[in-house]
């Protein structure tokens, strides 16, 4: 009797095989490959009634944008989001296997998980993995305790902030942020001030572009707006390349005699059948 041929399942989870090839390889003398660099800007900020995280919506694979219209802003828990910047698949794989968690935990306990608890978690799987997974994140939500902003590191390492910027446009939103925010600011306010800080990172960062992608969390509500803006509007072709016939002077003309010869439908089935004697 033949044996089948039953297909391997892969584990769930990440795969690090590579990780100890190229260590493999660095022992032999091979250079070891260079990281991809990686570009977006996230912001978040803690305002009078909750949270805002804001993201912008390009995809870049080196110097070529494979994606305009990227969703970076994450679902983990009905109270709260996360913006993730690094390796898109990395950012999108853990943001799901904590909101699995999260989902569990709230089925057990029948509360509303605290943000406290999804940003231990976070952590704890990143530096499980030393830096391993490219997942820079901003953590956002409102629990009982009030609104919670929380930066994460690929390392594990985090921090609680009234505003935070992350991935390679951060610098210029910071500046927008260090220059605008206070506290106890209104909705309105707020939605601009982070506006204006991904535009900022859209403007002076060349991974990021495109839209505005904003999510304002409160108690009991929240409101994921995609798009919110379009920062960096296409302008429109000033110019038509179309000319009227006659527009470019013509110096000589030539022509020559096409002659059409009339085939029947009986050779053009069966070439082999043409006489080719002539």
């Amino acid at each position: 009797m033949a044996s089948v041929l039953v297909p391997e399942i892969p584990a769930p989870g990440f795969s690090f095989e590579n990780c100890r090839r190229n260590a493999f390889l660095a022992k032999k003398g091979f250079p070891a490959p260079k990281a991809t660099k990686t570009g977006t800007t996230i912001v978040g900020i803690v305002f009078k009634d909750g949270v805002i995280l804001g993201a912008d919506t390009r995809a870049t694979e080196d110097t070529i944008v494979s994606d305009k219209n990227c969703s970076k802003i994450h679902y983990l828990a009905q109270n709260m989001y996360c913006c993730g910047a690094g390796t898109a698949a990395d950012t999108e794989m853990t943001t799901q296997m904590i909101a699995s968690q999260l989902e569990l935990h709230r089925l057990n306990t029948g509360r509303i998980v605290p943000v406290a608890t999804a940003n231990r978690m976070l952590k704890q799987m990143l530096f499980r993995y030393q830096g391993f997974i490219g997942a820079a994140l901003v953590l956002g939500g409102v629990d009982t305790r009030g609104p919670h902003l929380y930066s994460i590191y690929p390392h594990g390492s985090t921090d609680k902030l009234p505003f935070v910027t992350m991935g390679s446009g951060s610098l210029a939103a910071m500046a927008v942020f260090e220059a605008g925010w206070k506290p106890n600011m209104s909705e309105e306010e707020g939605r601009k001030l982070v506006r204006d800080a991904i535009a900022a990172g859209i403007f002076n960062d060349l991974g990021s572009g495109s839209n505005v992608d904003l999510c304002v969390i409160r108690k009991g509500s929240v409101d994921y707006i995609r798009p919110y803006d379009e920062a960096n509007v296409k302008g429109q072709r000033q110019a038509q390349y179309r000319y009227k016939s006659g527009t470019t002077a013509l110096l000589s003309t030539k022509s020559f005699p096409v002659v059409i010869e009339d085939v029947s439908v009986s050779q053009i089935e069966c070439p082999e059948s043409m006489d080719t004697s002539s």
